[in-house]
């Protein structure tokens, strides 16, 4: 059985992907993925998301340096999730902090985590 037949792409031919640091358990990002990303990531070992704003598919790092290795990936129960453990070199997030998930809700707002930077 093919590996897609599994995966239940949603109606745009994609499905979320979260980026799970390998040795902390942090979760780091979560980006979109369509078949070739997919198949992308299988054969480089690296990470591949694709861009829903510029319609194309992108390396992580492939500008900033800041690759994800991939450990492992695994598909959720409903089949309508990734989760990439991976290895991180440097910031995650395209605003170069360490994760995306860096504000926390706090009092009626949105507050910078002081340790995700």
């Amino acid at each position: 059985m093919s590996i897609f037949a599994q995966i239940k792409f949603n109606a745009d031919g994609l499905v979320p992907a979260i980026a799970q640091e390998r040795k902390s358990g942090e979760v780091l990002m979560m980006a979109w993925m369509n078949r070739e990303a997919v198949n992308q990531t299988i054969a480089t070992g690296y990470a591949h998301y694709y861009s829903r704003s510029r319609q194309s598919q992108w390396k992580k790092g492939e500008r900033s340096g800041h690759v994800q290795k991939i450990c492992n990936i695994q598909l959720d129960c409903d089949g309508d999730t990734l989760l990439l453990t991976i290895e991180q070199t440097g910031a995650a997030c395209h605003t170069n902090n360490r994760t995306c998930f860096y504000r926390h809700y706090e009092d009626e707002a949105w507050v910078n985590n002081k340790d995700a930077l």
